[in-house]
């Protein structure tokens, strides 16, 4: 062990990381060979230097190309946190050294609110050399970006508490969620609406196993309202405006994305109770905030409670027997 403990705190190079990270993205000695542009004998060498030094075996030799071991996977999880950490402290060094602010990467979840582009707007009024880059996806692949340090930031609607233990997160707005319509859809005629008279229409629905898929279900479950087999499973806003301004679908979309339109739509005045956790930000539990990154975060908290505002004032001014039923514009496909 004090071998082991030796070569990684004394001589253990960077090198060797990427070396590392590379192998287990490609798992095959001759395409590692091709990306970092050495001879095949020498990426060989390396890796049984490496091997030997450490005393572990990394990779298993099978037909499938190179398997990491155990001992593999753990040291290669963290050369990638690793190498994630120092080209931060690169990207900051080179702002730093060229006058600019910094760089965010920020990760967007599908369907996330209308936080972060208005954030975003807000930056850049304030700091327009801290730039940004943005990249969209589900929480099953952000997440594990985030973690692993490619990502600074996370944000959209928060994932279920069991699921962020390596990570810290702040609530910003709680978004309501509603069942949409197009404006001649029949249902948006009706004066008074029961849930059976949801029965016959088809669904814009979130994928299976989804989070909004699983606590809308439950809802029409206890309803007694059973889904039909007609319907499109999509996580795509844009998608979902765009067929319910023209057919006779039935989606369940949060509020203000819903707002954010040009052309009518209509929200079915049928109370939902809370179906998912309220949009916010997360970051990783093991590596603090840049400074780019805070002042990301601070603009997100800053537009969160003008919403927050909003909505408070607009429930207020609404009078009580219109709230059930709002009318709300979509955007163009």
């Amino acid at each position: 062990m004090a071998e082991l403990d030796w070569y990684l705190q004394i001589n253990l190079k960077s090198r060797q990381l990427r070396l590392l990270v590379t192998i287990d993205t490609y798992r095959n000695l001759s395409q590692v060979a091709e990306v970092i542009h050495v001879s095949v004998p020498a990426v060989s060498k390396a890796l049984m230097d490496l091997e030997r030094g450490l005393g572990l075996s990394l990779f298993s030799r099978t037909k499938r190309g190179l398997i990491p071991t155990p001992y593999g996977e753990c040291l290669i999880r963290h050369a990638r946190s690793i190498l994630a950490t120092l080209q931060q402290a690169r990207d900051e060094l080179k702002a730093l050294k060229s006058g600019t602010e910094g760089k965010v990467n920020i990760g967007m979840l599908r369907a996330a609110s209308v936080l972060l582009p208005q954030a975003l707007q807000l930056l850049k009024e304030r700091s327009p050399g801290t730039n940004v880059m943005v990249v969209e996806g589900s929480t099953a692949g952000l997440l594990p970006q985030l973690w692993q340090g490619e990502l600074d930031l996370v944000v959209g609607r928060l994932p279920p508490p069991d699921t962020l233990k390596n990570f810290e997160e702040q609530e910003l707005f709680d978004e309501p969620v509603v069942l949409m319509t197009g404006m001649h859809h029949p249902l948006a005629r009706k004066k008074s609406l029961s849930w059976s008279d949801l029965q016959p229409y088809p669904w814009i629905l979130p994928p299976l196993g989804s989070t909004l898929r699983d606590a809308l279900e439950r809802v029409l479950e206890a309803n007694e309202i059973a889904l039909t087999n007609n319907y499109i499973e999509t996580l795509s806003i844009q998608l979902a405006r765009s067929q319910l301004r023209g057919s006779d679908y039935i989606a369940v979309m949060a509020l203000t994305l819903a707002n954010d339109s040009k052309e009518l739509l209509h929200a079915l005045p049928l109370k939902l109770p809370r179906l998912l956790r309220p949009a916010g930000v997360l970051w990783s539990r093991n590596r603090g905030l840049s400074p780019s990154a805070k002042l990301v975060v601070s603009c997100l908290q800053e537009v969160a409670e003008r919403l927050n505002d909003a909505m408070a004032l607009s429930e207020e001014a609404r009078p009580a027997r219109q709230r059930p039923r709002r009318r709300v514009a979509a955007a163009s496909g």
